[in-house]
């Protein structure tokens, strides 16, 4: 079976549903996007919004898709650090729990966590403290972390780290590994733009994007931003909200449907479409299927407050492929 490796930001996710878009005003956060922030900001962040409903689960953008090809019954790993703390504790159990091979080395500092402010029309607003995460180096890979896998999974959110991202597509290209990466956020691309385009252009297979996250990369519209990703790499994915995504390989392009749904948080939705995604891939399905179970992963999770679903809903989307 193939394996994938997911490497990222290990965070603890922090649900918080807001009754209306005041507190996103109140700490001048752009809806929608990913700010990282201080241990304070979080913390003040937790604090004004103690009243509201809340939840609490791992995440991080990798392990997210990691969690969904587990929970959809394929074989994988994830690389993350994590402080000594119960937030450690409580990922790497959760990691276990799910049969999910844990390569979790130990920072100096505590676990990071990610405040995702839920508004209304279920977008998302993201305040993350990356604590311990922001630790990993490449110095922590190891050949031996990466010898049984076959494909790679990288967040975009690490591009604020060259030399992890190249020490990752060294030791890939060792084990003739295939690299997969999620955009993660436009305005990480914004960034960090000049060096994930070369990234993208000399070690990337498979890559992730939604509508904003390609404009960023390629300056274009959907379709042609997946015309000039699938230039660079063998398979390209645009993701386009409720209009579905758009896959394109060797000159051929798929376009994938959204499944009906009811959203209450769109949180994780690209995280899940490349976990069904990926999934598919590696049991050699056509590039059409893959796409219809990243679509049906993301319409499932949508529907639900954060980025797991109970086991019930993944035997209905198991049940489906």
């Amino acid at each position: 079976m193939t394996k994938v490796l997911g490497l990222g930001n290990a965070l603890v996710d922090i649900m918080i549903q807001l009754p209306d878009d005041s507190t996103l005003e109140k700490f001048s956060l752009k809806k929608g996007s990913m700010q990282l922030s201080e241990r304070d900001f979080a913390e003040q962040i937790n604090k004004a919004t103690e009243d509201f409903e809340k939840s609490q689960s791992s995440g991080g953008s990798a392990a997210n898709t990691i969690h969904g090809i587990a929970s959809l019954g394929g074989s994988a790993g994830y690389i993350g650090k994590v402080g000594d703390d119960k937030f450690g504790e409580f990922f790497s159990l959760d990691m276990k729990e799910h049969n999910i091979e844990p390569f979790l080395l130990k920072g100096r500092v505590d676990t990071g966590r990610a405040m995702a402010m839920i508004s209304k029309d279920s977008e998302r607003t993201f305040a993350t403290y990356l604590g311990a995460a922001i630790e990993l180096n490449d110095a922590d890979l190891t050949n031996e972390q990466f010898k049984d896998y076959h494909i790679l999974h990288i967040e975009g959110y690490l591009a604020l780290n060259h030399d992890l991202m190249l020490k990752a597509a060294e030791l890939s290209k060792a084990n003739n590994m295939k690299i997969s990466i999620d955009m993660a956020s436009f305005n990480v691309v914004e960034d960090n733009l000049e060096f994930l385009r070369d990234y993208v252009k000399n070690h990337v297979h498979i890559v992730f994007a939604n509508e904003e996250e390609s404009k960023a990369f390629t300056g274009k519209e959907p379709e042609d931003s997946l015309n000039e990703l699938a230039e660079q790499c063998e398979i390209a994915i645009v993701k386009i909200g409720k209009k579905g995504s758009l896959i394109k390989s060797e000159g051929k392009v798929y376009r994938i449907d959204p499944i009906e749904a009811k959203p209450v948080d769109t949180t994780g939705a690209g995280d899940l479409y490349a976990s069904g995604f990926l999934y598919g891939l590696t049991y050699n399905m056509p590039l059409y299927k893959c796409g219809q179970i990243g679509s049906l992963c993301a319409g499932k999770v949508i529907e639900v407050i954060g980025t797991k679903m109970t086991k019930e809903v993944w035997d209905y989307i198991k049940s489906k492929l």
